[in-house]
């Protein structure tokens, strides 16, 4: 594939950080809330920036846009981030164009994901791209890209098993416990966080234990009773914390609050239990790690475990790749039409011109000269014609270039400004 030039002298750039070098501790610093997302855009929008979009989970974060240099990127995020350049640059990536597109669709397709085949992403991806619409910082390339990585997503969750056994973080956790806590059933469980992990946690304890001694905090106890009344369990105010972890035999841990919330001193001393801690930044201290009796379990544990499910999940790679291949070629071809669509505008333009004035021309030469069927028929022929020179473009992809010379040197198509202009390869840093 081509290196291109994308965007008035800007190229399209995947910055970003995720669990593959980046700790919890790092990735927390990045994460984005939504309120930061929103701020992001604007800033990148009054910067000129006006394609972008921006991702941020528990295991990554990331901006996808156009700039002259990536750093342009890297700034808006350490602006609005608790990280820095420095932070960054230790465990950061950088994908340029068709590199970029690459790592897109891998993403979004759960081959990059920290549990293989955990396609939770793809909903991330929509909801930035409904954001940056919202923006006015998203256009026809990012809207084509992010619908052909939805395409490939949903091919390969039908046409493959990748998914199978939909091991996500919420699930890790659960089976963890499963795996490593005897008579389960009878255990007290408290789920401490009620946002879309936890709720997903708080389903699939439900569904795999067989255990109703749950009992569930958040800080805005309403959410945590919309979930308690579908399941018929336990809600607790958040003031009462302190008192159910005194009673609580397991405690998961899957808050959004920025700095630690479970501390040592809400620990009573010698208590046997186990902590999984589900959230990004975390949100146990590191301290209780130490006391003695306990368990403390990270999500970077939890997502390390290999089991059958993700085993067998591997044979399915080389499907699942050759899905992104197909659908990734179709974006590129779509993608190269852009290259000379303008070149294929303006000669239609010129067409007509000429059209209009041999019709002009011949309406004051022939009595009773019916406009009307002048008018369809040269506009057929123009049809025809410039559908024969697109599809001799998209056929001869090697030539192109040499055929809109010659087709601009022809018909004298000088005043165009290419949507896509191609540009010898520059090397990025991985």
């Amino acid at each position: 594939m081509e290196d291109y030039n994308l965007n008035r002298g800007k190229y399209f750039y995947a910055v970003g950080l995720s669990y593959r070098k980046a700790d919890e501790e790092i990735r927390g610093k990045f994460s984005l809330n939504e309120v930061q997302k929103t701020a992001l855009l604007r800033q990148a929008k009054a910067e000129g920036i006006d394609e972008i979009l921006v991702i941020s989970t528990c295991n990554r974060t990331e901006i996808y846009g156009f700039a002259q240099h990536p750093f342009q990127l890297i700034k808006l995020l350490c602006d609005h981030s608790n990280g820095n350049i420095d932070e960054f640059k230790d465990v950061a990536y950088v994908y340029k164009n068709n590199d970029a597109i690459g790592h897109i669709f891998r993403v979004g397709t759960g081959l990059d994901s920290q549990i293989l085949g955990d396609f939770e992403i793809i909903a991330q991806i929509k909801k930035g791209f409904a954001l940056s619409r919202k923006h006015h910082t998203a256009n026809a390339f990012l809207e084509r890209l992010c619908n052909s990585v939805i395409q490939a997503s949903k091919r390969i969750k039908n046409e493959t098993e990748l998914s199978t056994g939909a091991t996500s973080v919420s699930f890790a956790s659960v089976q963890y416990i499963l795996n490593h806590v005897e008579r389960i059933s009878q255990k007290n469980i408290l789920l401490f966080g009620t946002g879309k992990i936890g709720r997903n946690t708080c389903e699939n304890l439900i569904k795999h234990t067989g255990n109703d001694h749950i009992t569930l905090i958040n800080r805005t106890k309403g959410k945590a009773e919309k979930i308690a009344g579908k399941f018929d369990l336990t809600v607790k105010d958040f003031t009462d914390l302190r008192e159910e972890i005194l009673k609580c035999d397991i405690l998961i841990v899957a808050t959004g609050a920025p700095d630690p919330t479970v501390t040592k001193d809400l620990i009573p001393k010698d208590k046997e239990i186990l902590i999984l801690d589900l959230s990004v930044p975390r949100n146990t201290d590191s301290e209780i790690a130490k006391l003695p009796g306990l368990t403390l379990i990270s999500l970077d544990h939890l997502s390390q475990m290999t089991d059958e499910t993700l085993e067998r999940r591997k044979t399915f790679i080389p499907q699942a790749e050759s899905i992104i291949e197909e659908v990734q070629d179709e974006f590129t071809k779509w993608l190269g039409t852009r290259k000379f669509a303008p070149t294929i505008k303006a000669l239609k333009k010129k067409l007509n011109t000429l059209k209009d004035a041999e019709v002009d021309f011949q309406r004051k030469k022939i009595e009773d000269f019916n406009d009307e069927q002048a008018e369809i028929i040269g506009s057929r022929i123009i049809q025809k014609i410039t559908t024969h020179f697109a599809s001799h473009l998209k056929e001869n992809h090697e030539s192109a270039d040499e055929s809109l010379e010659l087709i601009k040197k022809v018909f004298q198509l000088d005043d165009i400004t290419p949507l896509v202009k191609e540009q010898k390869p520059v090397k990025t840093a991985p």
